[in-house]
């Protein structure tokens, strides 16, 4: 059975029980625990969740569009009929507009039309930051510095969100490849089952055009939170989970011909064997 359920059921049930409500910027309370962490490998079972559906495609899709194309254009996404980023698009005005009332959140300068700001894949490119990890990797194997860092102060001011998934530090060890994800602030509901997902396949993706094998993750989230909007969709994917458990965990195939990380396509060479679920939940998103 999938044990990234067990993972994932078990830190939504410690939020709901031990968690506190308060207040925060987009004006909807989160029940939030300070700090979680918890231990994936990889090389043993792919982590995607049984408990409800997960769309692999467009999870895969963001995290290329950050490490792979190392875009910020929002429009590159909706191109590819994903639309995690559209209630961050600057518009052409260079503005940030709260979707509810209308108001102006931030003004940036209107060249950054279309664009979440110097924020993710923005960070990647100027900071080469996804060339020097495969260099590293394919030329330095004990290399003890390979830390990518979306957290850059000098950009922080003109990014609509600065990068919640903020670090990840990869290591080498008896041949595997492994990696500590750091995530600042953590909607459970939405964005932990994307992002875990995202850096599995992302690990998987690196070991594969590095001439490694893919071994652990392990994953620190400090603040994890659900939106009290949240709750019933959480309280039906635990009652899920205690009363059928979950199912067993898919095989994700990555095709093998590809040797260069920049020519995976999400289509056609990446593909879920095996992944039966419990149907969608729809969880409310907070701008």
């Amino acid at each position: 059975m999938s044990y990234f359920d067990d993972v994932y059921c078990g830190l939504c049930k410690d939020i709901l029980e031990n968690g506190v409500q308060v207040h925060n910027r987009t004006g909807i309370d989160t029940i939030k625990i300070p700090s979680a962490h918890f231990h994936l490998d990889v090389s043993k079972e792919f982590p995607i969740l049984t408990t409800k559906q997960l769309f692999i495609r467009q999870a895969v899709t963001e995290m290329l569009w950050i490490y792979q194309a190392q875009s910020n254009d929002v429009r590159w996404l909706q191109e590819r009929n994903v639309h995690i980023w559209d209630k961050w698009e600057i518009n052409e005005d260079g503005d940030w507009i709260d979707e509810n009332t209308g108001n102006v959140l931030k003004h940036f300068d209107p060249s950054f039309a279309h664009t979440i700001g110097t924020a993710y894949g923005y960070i990647v490119k100027k900071y080469d930051l996804m060339n020097k990890l495969l260099n590293s990797l394919k030329n330095d194997k004990e290399d003890r510095r390979r830390v990518i860092s979306l957290w850059q102060d000098s950009e922080l001011d003109t990014a609509v969100l600065p990068s919640c998934v903020w670090s990840s530090e990869w290591d080498v060890t008896d041949g595997k490849l492994n990696i500590w994800v750091h995530q600042r602030s953590c909607d459970v509901p939405l964005g932990l089952p994307f992002n875990v997902t995202q850096y599995a396949v992302l690990l998987m993706m690196v070991a594969q055009v590095t001439g490694l094998k893919p071994g652990t993750i392990d994953w620190s989230i400090k603040d994890a939170h659900i939106y009290v909007n949240q709750v019933d969709g959480i309280k039906e994917q635990l009652n899920r989970y205690e009363t059928k458990g979950s199912l067993p965990a898919p095989e994700l195939w990555l095709n093998p011909d590809v040797t260069d990380f920049y020519d995976f396509d999400p289509t056609k060479d990446v593909k879920l064997n095996g992944y039966e679920h419990m149907g969608k939940i729809s969880f409310p998103l907070a701008q």
